[in-house]
Parts: structure tokens; C-alpha cells; sequence
């Protein structure tokens, strides 16, 4: 090793030691009697000194240096006169014998400090110098934790971790697939895997009975802050369970994660149904840190001649405790954000309780000051409280409102950071109709089972059948998901039928996961957890790509390599790929 210690070690213990270190100057200070340099490494900082007892070439060297210089230094530990406490090493400096510069450096484009000024797109640009900063080395390192964590969790529990392959064939469900072309098999292609689903499925089938891989998928999508197209999951599969087995092993990881990485004990993680999920907080991933549950209101609010409540198939609100002293601007604000295109409603109606026990609303024309007490025995609210009514098509309506009682969340400080409030959601559709296609599609995937009690209203009621599937939800974000797999090939037969699927489609894209059921397929379940999700709800970031080491920006374009790019005209030639010039 060119060292003996790191820059993050040393200590008042340390006086008198010859040491030696390696690293990056952070900045440096001359104050003509003397120069002060800072060596960083990833461990930490430590503080060089030169005086003018010093070699006149050394001082004379350590002059030249700028930021980002690489350099070794040799020289004996010290008690620093102006002690940092806030830094490990703040007690002591080098008194320097011997520096050698390893590698200069250009000035960098932004500064490399916690805080920086150097804006996402730079930043992005120069991404291995924005990994040297503190927060985000700190992500990758709580990111290499967690990991370190899973592994030792589910090892202890007989999950053994296979690889499953990155080269596989498309398949029409779920999201676009990235296509990569096959030389050796002109005009074919392979795709890669949105998650190793059947894969994990055949080895339930080999006899594995307890798989895990933390793993990279690829979905060809549109992006936002918590999607990329490349991902990890921690991909998990289960044989011979049944859903309550899976919900206990894989809360316990989660319980695992909290308390050896973040130190919190959880607890017992709440369970809620989705059609209740949907119908008091209008999201099958709702934040459940504060309160605000959805009051309907359809049937005391019909009848007073306000064609927006008369006509509408649902009315719905909220309680903002403690709100009713909003201003007009403050409401106005409310409309504007319900009204604009992301969330898509018309208006927003509102109700204050005073304080002195009046109510007053922005419909006082339609309604009475006894109606408006109705409303208030609806919300169960008091004096001083906000209430907020949207109306409409009952799904949509939910949706609206959604994303209203989350900016009321934001507004009012309830949506914490540090506040963690894990949920489980059960019980999804098995199906969910697509306006655009005409049909029913997986709302999770093609293989997962239905309740058995439902199967019999696959023909008559489809949208009404339940799934074996379940979400884990941390403050308002799905960080995994699952179900228990059809195993048998005559139901899984029948799913593909009524996904749309010829008998012949079904054979061409599943023939292989069919023909493996009649070899003893055992009853299987399993789960997948974003976790780069969850890594970015660990360190209390609003965004995955900063806890991925090299992520694409937010229209898939890796900006530091300049990827993705042209390839030469031979190259389409080796791969069949016919250009359109």
C-alpha cells in the first residue's frame, strides 16, 4: 500500500507517529509563514502543515498545489494548535517531511464540498467527481449496507442467491421491453428482463425453494425522479407457502433493514385492504404518516340544486385540521394546484368551521348554514378546521383528491422524512381494463393467482376477481411487491385466455413455463422491493439517481459517456439491421 493510515483515522492517540498518506487536496491556505493543505480520501479529512522552518522546496511544492491534486505525503503526527471537533481528525495535523505530487489535476467544474455549486445537469456531466463528495459517497455506502444486510438476512433464513439471465425473449405484458439484436441469429431478437419472473418460477419448479438475487432490470419507459431505465430489485421467490408466510418472512427483512441500518424498531406493519386503500385515500400506496382519510359526501350534499354535487357520480373530501384561517390566496392557491393538467379537476368547493362556530363555504349560495352542519357531522370536524370537496367520476375524483391531500401534507409539515410508516396493501384486482386496448390486462403480472373463491367470476364479473397479491408501502411509495403464482397449467390456461392471449400466443411466448408445470410444479409465491427505492427512503431523498452511482438523466441519456449513441454502418451490417437511408 502507498499508505499506512487513511485521512479519517488518526487521532490524538496517534502523537509522534511517521506516517503516511494518500489522497486528494481539498483546499489549501498559505499564510506565509505557513501553508495548511487538506488531504481527503473517502474516510475523511486530514490537515497537512509547512512551515517556514521547512525545506524551501517543499514549502515551494506544496505552493503549487491545487484542488483535486493527487498527491502522498510522509511526516509525523502532531497536536493541532486550532483544534476542528467537528471532524474525526480535528486534534492533530501532519507535519510534513516528504510530498509527492501523484497527479495533477485541472480545476474542477464545480466545487467537490457538501455543498456544492454545481447544478444536476453538470453535475451529471462529471459524475466520478460528484461521487467524491460526503452526501453522495454516503448514499453509496448506506446503499452497500443495506445490501450487505438482505444478504445476511435471507442467507440466514436458506435463501440461496441465483443468477438468472440478463439475455431473454420479449414478452407482450408489462412495460416496453429494451431489444438487443442477435448477430448470430439474423432478424431475431433477445430482450432485457423487466424482472426475472419466470426464471425464479422454474427454479420453485427445480426444487430451490428459497431464491433470491438483488438484481438489475430494464424497462424501456418514460422516466420520472423514481424511475430509471436500468433498476435493482431484490428479487425473491418462496415454494410450498402460502401468502401469510411470505408477508411474515418479508417484514421481517424489512424490520431487519430498520433496525441494523437505521437503528428504528418498526414494529408491527398495518394491513389494509385495497378496495380500502382506494376508498379512503384514493391510492393503492397511500401515506399513511398523517391522517386526512376520505369522508364521502354524495348523499348529504344531492338535492341542493349545485349541479357540480347534483350531477356528479361521487363527492368527497377532506379534513385540514386546524385550516379554517387560510386566506383567499391561500385557497385560490388550492384551486390552481387541483386545476392543473397533472391532477386534472375542475374546482375545488371549501368550507370553514370559525372559530366561533360558524361555517362558511364557497357555495353559501346553494347551501344553508344547517346544511353545512351535515357536512361538518360528516368530517367529524370542529372549530377551526378546513374542509375540502371535490366532485365527479368516482375514480378520477379519487385520484384528484389524492394528490390534494398530499400537497395539504406537505403544506402542513405531516410528511416527515424521518417518520417511517410501513404498510401492507392486500387484495389488489386481478384485472384492470385498458380504455386504449380494448381489454383486460394483469394489473401485476400474467402468473399471478387469483383468489379461489373469485375464479368463478372470471367469465361473468371479470373486474371484480381478487388477487393473491400484495404491496409493501413506505410514506406513500410501493417499494415492493407480489402474489402467489398459478401453478397449475390449466389455470394459468385460462388466465391467458382471458388476458387475450390465443391458444398459440400462449404457447409461443409461455409454452416453456407451461410445459415445466407438468413436471410438479410446487405451490410458489413470492415478492420483489425496488431497492433503489428503498435506499433513497433510507437516506431521506426524494430522488433514486442519487443513490445510483451512474444514473441516466431524465430522458434516458447517460450525459457522461454520452450514451446511448450512433453505431457504425458495419455494425448494423453484422446485425441484419437494415438503416432507413
Amino acid at each position: 500500500m502507498l499508505r499506512t493510515h487513511t485521512c479519517g483515522e488518526l487521532t490524538i492517540k496517534d502523537l509522534g507517529k511517521e506516517i503516511t498518506l494518500t489522497g486528494w487536496v481539498q483546499k489549501s491556505r498559505d499564510l506565509g509563514g505557513m501553508t495548511f493543505v487538506d488531504i481527503r480520501d473517502r474516510y475523511g479529512i486530514t490537515q497537512l502543515a509547512f512551515n517556514s522552518d521547512d525545506d524551501a522546496d517543499l514549502r515551494a511544492k506544496a505552493r503549487e498545489l491545487g484542488r483535486e491534486f493527487v498527491i502522498s505525503v510522509k511526516g509525523t503526527v502532531i497536536e493541532r494548535s486550532s483544534k476542528n471537533l467537528k471532524i474525526a481528525t480535528g486534534e492533530i495535523e501532519i507535519k510534513v517531511s516528504k510530498l509527492d505530487i501523484l497527479n495533477p489535476a485541472k480545476l474542477p467544474p464545480f466545487l467537490i464540498e457538501d455543498e456544492t455549486d454545481g447544478g444536476d445537469d453538470l453535475r451529471m456531466k462529471y459524475r466520478y467527481l460528484d461521487l467524491r463528495r460526503n452526501p453522495v459517497r454516503n448514499n453509496l455506502v448506506l446503499r452497500h449496507k443495506m445490501a450487505q444486510e438482505v444478504r445476511r438476512y435471507l442467507d440466514g433464513l436458506d435463501f440461496i442467491e441465483v443468477e438468472t439471465p440478463v439475455l431473454i425473449k420479449s414478452t407482450p405484458e408489462g412495460a416496453r421491453d429494451f431489444v438487443v439484436p442477435s448477430r448470430m441469429n439474423p432478424g431475431e431478437f433477445y430482450a432485457l428482463p423487466q424482472s426475472p419472473q419466470t426464471f425464479k418460477q422454474l427454479l420453485m419448479v427445480s426444487g430451490f425453494d428459497r431464491y433470491f438475487q438483488i438484481v438489475k432490470c430494464f424497462r424501456d419507459e418514460d422516466l420520472r425522479a423514481d424511475r430509471q431505465p436500468e433498476f435493482t430489485q431484490i428479487d425473491c421467490e418462496m415454494a410450498f407457502i402460502e401468502q401469510e408466510d411470505i408477508l411474515n418472512v418479508f417484514e421481517g427483512l424489512i424490520k431487519n433493514l430498520f433496525k441494523n441500518v437505521k437503528g428504528i424498531d418498526l414494529g408491527e406493519v398495518p394491513r389494509m385492504q385495497y378496495a380500502d386503500a382506494m376508498r379512503l385515500y384514493g391510492s393503492d400506496k397511500p401515506d399513511t404518516r398523517f391522517g386526512m382519510q376520505f369522508v364521502e359526501l354524495t348523499e348529504v350534499v344531492k338535492g341542493a340544486d349545485f349541479p357540480v354535487f347534483d350531477n356528479a357520480e361521487l363527492v368527497v373530501g377532506i379534513n385540514a385540521k386546524g385550516c379554517a384561517e387560510y386566506t383567499r390566496k391561500q385557497l385560490d392557491e388550492l384551486t390552481d394546484f387541483v386545476k392543473r393538467p397533472q391532477v386534472g379537476a375542475t374546482g375545488l368547493v371549501y368550507c370553514r368551521y370559525n372559530n366561533d362556530g360558524s361555517l362558511k363555504s364557497s357555495v353559501d349560495k346553494f347551501y344553508s348554514e344547517d346544511a353545512l352542519k351535515k357536512w361538518a357531522a360528516a368530517f367529524g370536524a370542529e372549530a377551526g378546521d378546513l374542509m375540502l370537496v371535490m366532485a365527479g367520476p368516482a375514480e378520477k375524483v379519487r385520484k384528484q383528491l389524492n394528490e390534494l391531500r398530499l400537497e395539504m401534507g406537505n403544506r402542513l409539515g405531516l410528511r416527515d422524512k424521518n417518520t417511517f410508516a410501513p404498510l401492507w396493501v392486500l387484495d389488489f384486482p386481478l384485472l384492470e381494463w385498458d380504455e386504449e386496448s380494448g381489454r383486460y390486462h394483469a394489473m401485476h403480472h400474467p402468473f399471478t393467482s387469483p383468489k379461489p373463491e373469485d375464479i368463478s367470476l372470471l367469465d361473468s364479473k371479470p373486474g371484480e376477481v381478487r388477487a393473491n397479491a400484495y404491496d409493501m408501502v413506505i410514506n406513500g411509495t410501493e417499494i415492493g411487491g407480489g402474489s402467489i403464482r398459478i401453478h397449475d397449467r390449466e389455470l394459468q390456461a385460462l388466465m391467458f385466455k382471458h388476458l387475450g392471449f390465443s391458444k398459440e400466443e400462449a404457447q409461443k411466448q409461455f409454452g416453456f413455463l407451461m410445459e415445466a408445470f407438468e413436471f410438479g410444479a410446487p405451490p410458489h409465491g413470492g415478492i420483489a422491493f425496488g431497492f433503489d427505492r428503498l435506499v433513497s427512503i433510507f437516506a431521506g431523498l426524494d430522488s433514486i439517481r442519487d443513490v445510483i452511482a451512474f444514473p441516466k438523466n431524465n430522458s434516458g441519456r447517460d450525459v457522461m459517456i454520452d450514451s446511448p449513441s450512433t453505431i457504425s454502418e458495419e455494425q448494423l451490417k453484422e446485425l441484419s439491421i437494415k438503416t432507413s437511408n
